[in-house]
């Protein structure tokens, strides 16, 4: 039918470009948030990339979700201001007729979403949790990049290696500052040699100096040595079952029904299910008056997913609290949404005022 294939045309048109746009600038901000992360230490600098791409297929649900929100309304929007509404209402089109083509359109990006936030969102948490496991494990002096000055994972020292040997085990002209429990100290060295004594990670210094700094006590103590040991980690395996619910698969979750767990399934499902009801929303809350203005309308639809967003961490925070079953705050939320949507469209495709006991005498557009 030429209408359902010209909505659906309008729409794929305005989801690609919607598409194209939000994803350049979340990929941006991503850039400059792990740029950041990799200069503290938090990243290793070669995994930037990676990091960027496996965050960016986690936060897919979401921003297709807006992509998909954002064209019903922009669409919409621009048909009720070139007056194309008119045409269709004309025809004898209401404005439910426009849902069966919307939702050809929108199925296989609701299909798309569901199968992300259930199965992709946590693979790509759990991608990245351990490559930052694996980094964080990394000791002190294997993060050391020669010729840079170089902060410890807790901020109490900073390293500095001239050159090193090429197992990373060994280098010379070493500086470290450190500052912890009241006392600032300064060590250097012409050799370090990392060694594993007893599951700890120590450095042994050779030919060097110590200046150390009491802050409660004035002077300045100076000491040289000809060997010197200082610890920078540990070489013990982390904990596996501290791995955050966010990471953990949708079917570990369900084995292990905590709180936690209850609460990130909610934010899994409730990504799926908005999803479906920004169909609905975008629908009712686009239907406005030709001669009004496009960017009001737009601004209210942006406020609403907002809003909604919002409300789905919240939800979140809540059932994993335990403040709230998960059942009653997926039906709550967006069951209730879901009627809302169902009413405002209805109001507005058979012109019906707000109360309940008189109908508008106008005929449906």
């Amino acid at each position: 039918m030429l209408f359902h294939s010209t909505i659906r045309k309008e729409l794929a048109r305005s989801f690609g470009a919607t598409l194209v746009v939000l994803v350049t600038v979340i990929m941006t901000m991503m850039l400059i948030r792990t740029l950041g992360q990799a200069s503290k230490g938090s990243v290793n600098p070669s995994d930037v990339m990676m990091v960027m791409g496996y965050t960016l297929l986690g936060q897919l649900p979401t921003i297709l979700g807006l992509c998909l929100f954002v064209a019903i309304v922009a669409t919409l929007s621009r048909m009720y201001g070139d007056s194309e509404m008119v045409i269709w209402f004309s025809s004898g089109k209401g404005l439910a007729s426009f849902l069966a083509p919307m939702v050809r359109f929108a199925w296989p990006v609701l299909l798309v979403i569901a199968l992300l936030s259930i199965f992709v969102w946590p693979w790509s948490n759990q991608q990245i949790q351990d490559m930052k496991d694996r980094f964080e494990r990394r000791s002190d002096i294997d993060r050391i990049a020669p010729g840079q000055f170089q902060e410890s994972a807790n901020g109490s020292r900073v390293f500095f290696i001239d050159r090193d040997t090429p197992d990373n085990r060994s280098g010379s002209n070493v500086f470290i500052s450190a500052s912890e429990r009241g006392r600032e100290a300064v060590t250097s060295a012409r050799t370090a040699e990392l060694q594993i004594i007893k599951d700890e990670r120590f450095v042994i210094l050779r030919n060097g100096q110590r200046l150390e700094n009491t802050k409660d006590k004035p002077g300045l103590k100076v000491s040289e040595f000809e060997e010197y040991a200082t610890r920078v980690g540990s070489v013990r395996a982390g904990d596996p079952d501290a791995v955050p619910p966010r990471s953990r698969s949708t079917a570990a979750l369900l084995r292990d029904p905590s709180n936690l767990h209850l609460g990130e399934l909610s934010w899994r499902i409730g990504l799926a299910l908005a999803a479906c009801n920004f169909v609905l929303l975008a629908l009712a809350v686009a239907s406005v008056n030709p001669r009004a203005g496009r960017s009001s309308n737009l601004a209210f639809a942006l406020f609403a997913f907002v809003v909604y967003y919002n409300l789905l961490n919240l939800g979140q925070s809540w059932v994993g609290s335990g403040r709230f079953p998960m059942g009653t705050f997926l039906v709550g939320l967006h069951g209730g949404v879901l009627l809302f949507s169902l009413l405002l469209l209805a109001k507005r495709h058979n012109n019906w005022s707000w109360s309940f006991w008189r109908r508008t005498p106008k005929a449906a557009r």
